[in-house]
């Protein structure tokens, strides 16, 4: 078996899992717009079968609908640019007035249908072999979209071939462009990943991008992880992390972004830091909310 046959092996059986367990759809690599950044069918797509009414009262502004898809997704892309996936994601935009919400997160209760509904429609999309720049030839390994927008990229590596995550934080470093629109304006998070260990880091700086462990900690209170009697080492990261429910909580709670008040326009947007959590941070919260939830709360 050749080194890449078995690097999309794995590859594939990540893709398998969220495909059939993880509340994904598989995605055509082709349909992504580079110069945007997105998927504009998708993007579309939800937007009109979420907010008909409104789509309905942009497509009257703009002229007509052909007219109303083309600029709207300029708007969004520009917007993206301007204030991150994450705050345009949580917040939505405004199109000629129009409010457009990008997506929408789980509802506190289930007592309003229509949110409810809004949050189903949420599509999760995964995407190999993502060609994100003018040249083809190069793709990310894999790509996570939520409503047609890049959230997250993953290079992975298989350990048997003789190479791990450190040759995947390398590719990052040295052969992935780091002003590219799809990986420094979209995603919010990229992983570097092998079977036994996980990296990750929000801002891709070429040779001095720095990448922080995404690992749940040995058993014996050491860094790396644990076996997995069940398979991988790594497969919390597409079984827990990514997983459509926990992976849209993830987004809207728990990635913060810190924007400077002070400097011109230029220098606020370049001093722009996301803060991704750590394995355990984003664990230990979840665990103490569900022992809320079940136990009430003031337990120790």
């Amino acid at each position: 078996m050749t080194l890449g046959a078995t690097e999309r092996k794995f590859e594939g059986a990540i893709e398998a899992w969220l495909l059939v367990r993880g509340g994904y759809v598989k995605g055509d690599p082709r349909a992504f717009d580079r110069q945007l950044g997105l998927d504009p069918a998708d993007v579309l797509a939800f937007v009109e079968a979420t907010q008909p009414e409104e789509w309905s009262e942009l497509a009257a502004r703009h002229g007509g609908e052909q007219a109303a898809r083309t600029n709207f997704l300029r708007r969004l892309a520009a917007e993206l640019d301007e204030r991150g996936t994450v705050d345009v994601l949580r917040h939505g935009v405004k199109d000629l007035g129009i409010e457009i919400r990008l997506a929408y997160f789980k509802p506190a209760h289930s007592l309003t249908p229509e949110l409810v509904a809004r949050y189903d429609a949420n599509r999760l999309v995964l995407v190999r072999q993502l060609a994100y720049g003018a040249d083809e030839t190069k793709a990310i390994d894999l790509a996570l979209l939520v409503n047609g927008i890049p959230v997250a990229t993953a290079e992975l590596k298989n350990p048997l071939t003789g190479q791990d995550v450190e040759h995947a934080i390398d590719q990052y470093r040295r052969d992935r462009d780091p002003a590219n629109v799809t990986l420094a304006r979209r995603a919010v998070v990229h992983f570097a990943v092998d079977s036994d260990l996980v990296a990750m880091t929000t801002r891709l700086a070429g040779e001095a991008t720095q990448f922080l462990p995404f690992n749940r900690g040995s058993e014996d209170g050491g860094a790396g992880n644990p076996p997995n009697p069940a398979g991988h080492r790594t497969a919390y990261l597409w079984e827990e992390v990514w997983r459509r429910d926990a992976w849209l909580d993830l987004l809207g709670r728990f990635v913060h972004v810190v924007r400077p008040e002070t400097g011109s326009q230029a220098a606020r947007r370049a001093g722009v830091r996301t803060v991704f959590p750590r394995f355990h941070q984003w664990d230990a919260v979840r665990k103490l909310e569900a022992h809320a939830r079940e136990h009430g709360a003031g337990q120790s």
